[in-house]
């Protein structure tokens, strides 16, 4: 039974739901920027690139041969180094990480004007304004210990 309470209250907190919640925005995040990378910044590349399939880029090692050729009649399939496939996942990972890190750096702007308290175009949270309160009061506490102190 011990454990069953445990789930309970793991799901009773929030933890489950807030991990679900991660889940599918993530999902939902991923297609948004698959697309934008694959619809919108990839095709002005490749017209920068001249148009290179960097998927089609390999070093064979060994050629194909057909099965007619072959003594046994088996064919032999080529073996190759897809290079060019490293660097298409390479290039594909450097453009979704500055997208996602443009997107994170524009969410922190808002982020940095909610938590403001001097900022009154944006409603800050109840518990950032508690808290500059608390510094804005210690800062008084310590102007008038050190007047009381130097006199």
């Amino acid at each position: 039974m011990g454990i069953f309470k445990e789930f309970k209250e793991f799901a009773i907190k929030g933890n489950m739901v807030d991990i679900a919640v991660g889940v599918i925005v993530g999902a939902a995040f991923n297609k948004v920027i698959d697309v934008l990378v694959k619809q919108v910044i990839t095709p002005p590349l490749s017209l920068m690139t001249d148009g290179i399939q960097f998927s089609n880029r390999k070093i064979v090692l060994r050629d194909a041969v057909d099965a007619s050729v072959t003594a046994s009649g088996e064919a032999i399939e080529e073996v190759a180094i897809n290079y060019g496939t490293l660097l298409e996942a390479l290039i594909d990972f450097f453009i979704i990480g500055f997208t996602i890190f443009l997107v994170v750096k524009f969410m922190n702007r808002f982020r940095a004007q909610a938590q403001d308290p001097k900022n009154k175009k944006v409603s800050t949270p109840k518990d950032i304004e508690l808290l500059s309160n608390l510094t804005d009061l210690v800062k008084e506490q310590n102007e008038l210990l050190k007047n009381n102190n130097s006199k």
